[in-house]
């Protein structure tokens, strides 16, 4: 399985000027609403969404691409037990649809990515498209006797390794570990204005 390669990214890329940095408490509405324009305000009906229902993500593993004040880009990471396997589940990675081919994506996945490492972590496994994401490591090669908690393509289960061997004997159903949500938040900016009363 292919490493992490170590490439760094600017905090400023290109003429978009973007800069990615730590989520914050004051990101959830902007993030939610992103979140609804790219999958859909049924997206917590996703597979894995079951691994992150309720729960925070890992510390440190949130994070923010802002352009202008504006939140353009999310993407977070979740503990996991992948078959007994300690492991992170990456996602969802979302970038908005005006700002895409601007390399915001991949930027993510490398800030995350790079974080995770620096922090320790073994494993990253995630729900996707294998062509986009072997650039940054990711293959089916040891997730073939992993399973997810609800219907999933076998083909979209990719893992990439931090910590050579990390993966090794993983074998199962992924589940949530460790850190629980403090507080609900707000699903969406939609259904925010849904909840709000009405003008007279």
């Amino acid at each position: 399985m292919t490493a992490l390669r170590n490439t760094p990214v600017a905090p400023l890329t290109n003429a978009a000027r973007f800069a990615i940095r730590s989520e914050r408490a004051s990101d959830v509405a902007g993030r939610e609403a992103l979140l609804d324009a790219c999958f859909g305000e049924d997206r917590d009906a996703r597979t894995c969404q079951r691994l992150r229902a309720g729960r925070a993500p890992a510390e440190g593993l949130a994070f923010s691409a802002m352009r202008q004040g504006q939140i353009i880009g999310t993407v977070r990471l979740w503990h996991v037990s992948a078959g007994g396997v300690a492991a992170l589940v990456l996602g969802p990675l979302a970038v908005d649809p005006s700002c895409r081919k601007l390399g915001i994506g991949a930027a993510l996945m490398y800030h995350a990515l790079t974080a995770a490492k620096a922090r320790g972590h073994g494993a990253v496994i995630l729900l996707g498209d294998a062509p986009y994401y072997a650039r940054f490591g990711f293959s089916a090669l040891k997730t073939g006797e992993l399973s997810l908690p609800g219907a999933f393509d076998r083909d979209r289960l990719l893992g990439l390794e931090l910590r050579e061997g990390a993966l090794d004997g993983a074998w199962g159903m992924i589940v949530p570990t460790r850190t629980a949500a403090r507080q609900n938040k707000p699903r969406s900016a939609a259904r925010l204005r849904k909840s709000a009363p009405h003008a007279a």
